[in-house]
């Protein structure tokens, strides 16, 4: 079930912005074949959400017998997903060319942190890399220090997600052209984009390069986070003046002789102020003060907490399946739902299963296991 429905997608496997971008294709509907090397996995396979709702092969794709049952899972699938090095699938003979052949329509989305051209493609890297390249980095943290924003912002927003975005694009044109394409998404290239609003501003004088130095990044004292009394942490967005103004009324500062909400040079007085007075109560105490109210004002929870939030709780935010707790898919379809993710597949599971799809008899199935070109 799901938008996706009847969308094919080969995953040939990796770590990080290339299998959550097939997660994503899967919590959606797509079916997703993911080319595992023989050997892989273990305990850990069970809890690697990135691999839900996936079916998996085993698969050497360093035999020739191997990469044909690639090729032919590629004929018969709308994108292809693969997240090495520049040049790597081009030696395993499963480059672009070589799948496009086989299959005109594919769309073969490539996922890489430089790119497939450039000075730096060949070189190794890590999210925190490429965002420091990107212009993210530099724009986070604290006035002193930069601060990594976990690896969401290279790795997932502007590597694994784009690269989805990119992958659907190609398959709605190759379904109006007959011709698939490839698809180079690069993390670096993805978290500049993201920052597309801030480069906005600063072409209209809006914004400082410096970091703790904008309205959005930590220096207002109405768009921050402040410590309660118990170790918690309230967060703060009262941006528009009707919602300050509901801030300063929940906190009992209404009558209070505080500088104006956009005077700079008063912005450490009122921090400090806005400091000692959520330091009076626990964090708990606070959002039930604000409770019901447009402050715009939330209560900063962990992993841990967030599940069990009321609000997530009655939007089925995150799921449990098979005992692992984890966000459900996103986002909503009001024609098409989508339910629960499958738990992830250990390595190999289903390789009888699809190459019996690929029309494969038992004793061709028993030849590629002797021969070790599947497993």
């Amino acid at each position: 079930m799901g938008p996706l429905e009847g969308v094919t997608v080969v995953e040939l496997a990796g770590i990080g912005p290339a299998p959550f971008c097939g997660m994503v294709l899967a919590d959606l509907g797509a079916r997703v074949v993911r080319v595992d090397r023989p050997g892989t996995g273990g305990p850990g396979a069970y809890t690697d959400l990135l691999n839900r709702g996936k079916l998996s092969i085993a698969v050497d794709l360093k035999h020739p017998d191997g990469v044909g049952v690639v090729l032919d899972l590629v004929e018969r699938a709308d994108a292809l997903l693969e997240g090495f090095r520049p040049g790597v699938t081009e030696r395993l003979g499963l480059g672009p060319d070589v799948c496009l052949e086989r299959n005109p329509r594919l769309v073969y989305g490539r996922m890489t942190g430089w790119g497939q051209d450039g000075p730096l493609a060949e070189r190794a890297g890590h999210d925190i890399d490429y965002i420091a390249l990107s212009g993210v980095l530099g724009s986070i943290g604290t006035a002193a220090d930069p601060v990594p924003p976990l690896n969401l912002v290279g790795d997932f927003g502007g590597g694994g997600m784009l690269l989805a975005v990119g992958v659907l694009a190609g398959i709605l044109s190759a379904r109006a052209t007959g011709k698939g394409q490839v698809v180079d998404a690069a993390m670096v290239d993805g978290s500049a984009l993201l920052m597309a609003f801030q480069h906005g501003l600063r072409a209209a004088g809006f914004w400082s390069p410096k970091r703790e130095d904008n309205m959005l990044d930590g220096a207002a004292p109405w768009y921050t986070t402040y410590r309660t009394a118990d170790g918690g942490h309230m967060a703060v967005g009262a941006i528009e003046p009707q919602f300050y103004a509901e801030l300063l009324r929940v906190l009992g500062l209404e009558g209070e002789d505080l500088p104006h909400q956009h005077d700079r040079s008063g912005w450490p007085a009122l921090r400090a102020r806005f400091a000692e007075v959520f330091a009076s109560r626990t964090r708990a105490e606070w959002e039930e003060a604000f409770s019901g109210s447009d402050a715009c004002v939330a209560p900063v929870l962990d992993m841990a907490e967030a599940p069990s939030h009321p609000h997530n709780a009655a939007r089925g935010t995150f799921v449990e399946v098979e005992g692992v707790v984890q966000p459900a898919p996103a986002p909503r379809f009001s024609g098409t739902p989508v339910g629960a993710p499958a738990p992830p597949s250990a390595p190999g599971r289903d390789t009888d299963l699809i190459l019996a799809l690929l029309g494969r008899t038992e004793q061709d199935i028993g030849k590629l296991r002797s021969s070790g070109a599947v497993a």
